[in-house]
């Protein structure tokens, strides 16, 4: 959905993105991680087409950026970090004016603002003051602005800032409907722990550079391989030959008592597995699903490229 070739940025004085060269995979949810100033906000800009790069390309759903920056907006939502709402205008007036904004045609506007709001669970604030309502609320409202047209990409910066737990969750299961409608999210973020609950990939930078971008291990429920975590509540010297001799079933590490392994096939390939282990007198402990912690990959990513560190 978004391939982009030996982009670079320059603020003046500073390099924000040095020869950057990735691709976005349709229908994903990516973690853009990294730390202050690694050139997030500014890689998300020029996707959007609010920079002009110094060199470089971005393609959106296979259109040029720079040369089309209009139809590729058509197609994209946009959240900025510090996003502005028009105080005085209901909620209603701002999806509205959104959805105008985007080119969407008169007669289908009442429409879009019935669904987005639904979507925003916001049905019954349409005819509220935006300015009077609470943080969470504003950016549920903010994000109505950005996705009222159905785009096909939606880029987020830092979507959750200054939102309670409540909301913070609230949001992430947002995420996940939409990306279930088809449509692929960039969201940039500094809390980790709240991107694990619906990334399907991440995207870190440093200092500018690309440090890693790949598919998070257990983050699609339909993915074909999934990553299990076994446990034994007493030590069985079978178990490491027992998996190992299992089809589709490939260890990752494991010992008497504990095996994490890739499993090829749906959940009742999972199911059938645990019975097996349990007719052949395991004693199983715990048998579950792995998903990646997005922080402890992203630390490790870090450790292992100690150059682009300090670049």
């Amino acid at each position: 959905m978004i391939e982009i070739s030996n982009l670079t940025f320059d603020y003046p004085g500073h390099r924000a993105l040095d020869d950057v060269s990735l691709k976005v995979q349709s229908g994903s949810v990516t973690a853009l991680v990294g730390p202050n100033g690694a050139g997030k906000t500014t890689l998300m800009r020029c996707i959007a087409g609010l920079e002009s790069p110094l060199s470089g390309t971005i393609h959106v759903a296979g259109m040029d950026v720079i040369e089309k920056p209009r139809e590729v907006h058509r197609i994209m939502g946009y959240l900025s970090d510090f996003f502005g709402l028009y105080q005085e205008l209901t909620v209603a007036q701002c999806l509205e004016y959104a959805a105008a904004s985007q080119g969407l045609p008169s007669n289908a506007i009442h429409d879009a603002i019935i669904l987005t709001a639904r979507q925003l669970d916001l049905s019954d604030r349409l005819q509220q003051i935006s300015g009077s309502l609470s943080r969470g609320l504003r950016q549920r409202l903010a994000i109505g602005q950005a996705i009222i047209h159905g785009p096909k990409v939606l880029l987020l910066d830092e979507p959750a800032s200054g939102l309670d737990p409540e909301a913070r969750a609230s949001l992430a299961m947002l995420f996940r409907q939409l990306q279930t409608s088809g449509m692929t999210l960039l969201v940039s973020s500094h809390i980790l722990a709240e991107l694990d609950e619906y990334s399907t990939h991440m995207l870190s930078l440093r200092n500018g550079r690309v440090l890693e971008n790949r598919a998070i291990s257990g983050s699609q429920p339909a993915i074909a391989q999934r990553r299990i975590r076994l446990k034994l509540s007493l030590a069985d010297a079978r178990l490491v030959d027992w998996i190992a001799n299992k089809p589709g079933a490939t260890i990752i590490k494991a010992d008497a008592e504990n095996a994490e392994f890739d499993l090829q096939g749906d959940l009742s390939v999972q199911s059938l597995l645990l019975r097996e282990l349990v007719i052949a007198g395991f004693q199983v402990a715990s048998f579950a699903e792995h998903k990646e912690n997005l922080q402890q990959s992203y630390l490790q990513s870090v450790a292992a490229n100690p150059i682009a560190s300090h670049s």
